[in-house]
C-alpha cells in the first residue's frame, strides 16, 4: 500500500519530522510486519533518520550542510542556481527504509524520521510505501 503525504516547508532550509505521519500509513496499512519505505518525490529535498531529542542536531546539520554546500557558489553552472540544494539531497539520499514490528517502526530511542528541505519554502510531497513482511 502506497500513501502520498504533503508538507508545507516554511524556510529555505529545514528537516521537519515526520514519524507520526509515516506511523499513521503503517496504522492504515494494518502491517504488523515489514517495512515502511519512505521517499522524497524531488531533487532538492530529501529523506533521513536521525536523532529527534535535542532540536539543536537539526539546527548543526543545516549549519554544516550550509558550510559544506554554499548556496552562493558563482562556479556552478545550473541556471536554477540551486546546485547546493541538489548536493545536499545527494549527500542525505531521498528514501530510507525503517522495519515494522507489532505494527509499529523499529526506530531508536532518539532517533526520528525527517523530510529534509534544501530548497524551500515550498509545497512538497513524499510517499511511503507500506509492506508487509
Amino acid at each position: 500500500m502506497m500513501i502520498t503525504m504533503s508538507v508545507s516547508t516554511t524556510s529555505h532550509d529545514q528537516m521537519i519530522d515526520i514519524t507520526s505521519n509515516v506511523q499513521q500509513a503503517v496504522d492504515e496499512a494494518g502491517v504488523q510486519s515489514g517495512a515502511a519505505v519512505i521517499m522524497s518525490a524531488h531533487t532538492t529535498a530529501g529523506i533521513t533518520v536521525n536523532e529527534n531529542a535535542d532540536p539543536d542536531v537539526k539546527t548543526d546539520m543545516l549549519r554544516r550542510f550550509r558550510e559544506v554546500y554554499p548556496w552562493e557558489d558563482r562556479r556552478d553552472l545550473h541556471m536554477e542556481g540551486n546546485t547546493a540544494a541538489h548536493m545536499k539531497t545527494s549527500t542525505v539520499g531521498v528514501s530510507q527504509t525503517v522495519v515494522i514490528d507489532k505494527g509499529k517502526l523499529v526506530l531508536g530511542t532518539w532517533q526520528g524520521i525527517y523530510f529534509c528541505e534544501f530548497d524551500g519554502p515550498r509545497e512538497r510531497k513524499y510517499h511511503v510505501m507500506v509492506l508487509p513482511a
